[in-house]
């Protein structure tokens, strides 16, 4: 098959730690050229400006992917399916719901694929804890996904501002699991948003839903976490107990270790993904799925809002 040539736009930290060297191991693409407002961001590789100028100055390319905070993509992505191109958005896909909506209308319209990526799906332990949790009646859920935003978002002030979902990033990996792995749908009854009093996103969310049969299941997503970092689901069925740690690294059910491979997990989310996009391509097929994004807009609109001490970064 011919390799897809593909355009890269915005070039910062998940770009550089994930998607170049996932590009760069995987022959089913060509990387054409970036798009950035850094001069030469990745070397060996053109570079323009914006995504105008990169449609225009390399027609030939196939396919683009979007690595720019959501606020401000919905128009860059549009420009690009409008053009024919195939499309990959990271995640959270943009800013608000009805923009993806419109994105995957305008996909289905051109004939081209919009792949919409849950990186934390990806992770080692996350199919086979689906596979186990098929046939199982949940009793109760418990989602911990706490880390240090200092650590992994270091002077990201855009995560802050409207549209940038403060502690929902993290936690919006969380909900992209949770979504994919349990066997019936759940809905938000109530949430705590607690914001920063100089802040206008969340610092931590408290989030109750309940599944279609009763099941109680919480969340609790903090970027206050100092020491070790937490990403854990907890399941309990008339089976027995289910833990995903590590961010989907790691599996155990009733304290038996089934998948433990936490070190590899995250360093093989975006290689599936951008082998995921070409399989889509090649296929003529999209991938648009925004349970996880529903579920953070219903926090925002059920969301009491709680005023917490200022965060400095």
């Amino acid at each position: 098959m011919a390799r897809i040539r593909l355009g890269l736009v915005g070039i910062g930290k998940i770009a550089r730690d994930q998607h170049l060297p996932a590009l760069a191991a995987n022959p089913d693409y060509d990387l054409v050229a970036v798009a950035s407002r850094q001069p030469n961001p990745v070397e060996g590789v053109p570079s323009v400006t914006d995504t105008a100028d990169l449609l225009s100055d390399y027609p030939d390319i196939h396919a683009v992917s979007f690595c720019t905070p959501p606020v401000g993509r919905y128009d860059q992505a549009r420009r690009a399916l409008e053009a024919g191109r195939h499309v990959m958005l990271e995640k959270p896909p943009g800013a608000t719901v009805a923009e993806v909506e419109r994105l995957a209308d305008l996909a289905r319209s051109k004939g081209v694929t919009l792949f919409a990526t849950w990186h934390s799906r990806e992770a080692a332990a996350v199919a086979p804890a689906r596979g186990w949790l098929a046939d199982k009646s949940i009793r109760s859920v418990s989602v911990v996904w706490k880390e240090d935003v200092r650590r992994w978002h270091p002077g990201q002030d855009w995560i802050w501002e409207p549209g940038g979902l403060g502690v929902f990033d993290p936690g919006i990996n969380a909900l992209s699991i949770l979504t994919a792995i349990l066997p019936e749908a759940a809905i938000l009854e109530a949430a705590d948003l607690s914001y920063p009093s100089n802040r206008a996103a969340p610092i931590a969310a408290d989030l109750s839903f309940r599944t279609g049969s009763g099941a109680a299941v919480t969340a609790a997503f903090d970027w206050r976490q100092t020491g070790r970092q937490i990403w854990e689901i907890t399941v309990a069925t008339d089976q027995g107990t289910l833990l995903l740690s590590e961010g989907g690294g790691k599996l155990s059910i009733d304290g038996i270790a089934q998948v433990d491979v936490a070190d590899e997990a995250l360093s093989g989310e975006y290689p599936n993904l951008y082998r995921r996009f070409a399989d889509l391509i090649r296929s003529g097929r999209s991938d648009i799925d925004l349970e996880p994004f529903r579920h953070v807009a219903d926090a925002f609109m059920l969301g009491r809002r709680v005023t917490v001490e200022s965060f400095e970064d």
